[in-house]
């Protein structure tokens, strides 16, 4: 039991790493000073590329967590006969819900728009529209980050700290 407690204590961690890594640190670093000057004048184009990239593979890492965290669930159910309580499991199924979300929306959308923005053949009044629209789709990505940050950190609470288990004793036998 304090290995399942464990492994998905570690898993949740990850995940909650990954997204905070991702949201405040890769994220100032592709809008940096200091990649802009790297870059030159190819920035905009090749830090969107980057952040593709990385958003691939963020995307990734947040699936497979979420998977991990359901199998970890499901093992706790079947192995201490522990029925999860509707909250948590809404929570964790609304967690994976915004990394599939991200993975397969946000992100083809962010890279569809960036190719519009610096496709060769665009015009200029279709580089603005596919500017703005980038904007919009970046925002509500983060914005779904940053709400998937704090729904992790309350689930990583619950995982570090379960509820008392009645494994001896029914609750069914203290009912008058």
């Amino acid at each position: 039991m304090a290995a399942l407690r464990f492994l998905g204590m570690l898993n949740v961690a990850i995940w909650l790493g990954a997204s905070v890594f991702a949201l405040f640190g890769v994220g100032q670093a592709i809008a940096s000073e200091e990649l802009r000057m790297l870059l030159g004048p190819n920035y905009p184009y090749f830090s969107g590329a980057i952040a593709h990239l990385i958003a691939q593979r963020y995307y990734g890492l947040q699936l497979i967590c979420a998977a991990l965290a359901v199998a970890h669930v499901t093992a706790e159910w079947l192995y201490l006969g522990k029925y999860p309580q509707k909250f948590w499991l809404g929570l964790l199924l609304a967690l994976g819900l915004a990394a599939a979300l991200g993975a397969l929306a946000v992100e083809p959308a962010l890279h569809r728009w960036h190719d519009a923005r610096y496709g060769l053949k665009t015009r200029p009044a279709q580089r603005e529209a596919a500017l703005h629209s980038f904007r919009a789709w970046q925002t509500a990505g983060r914005l779904v980050n940053l709400l998937s940050i704090a729904g992790l950190a309350v689930y990583l609470w619950r995982v570090a700290n379960p509820p008392d288990s009645t494994r001896f004793v029914s609750a069914v036998k203290f009912r008058s």
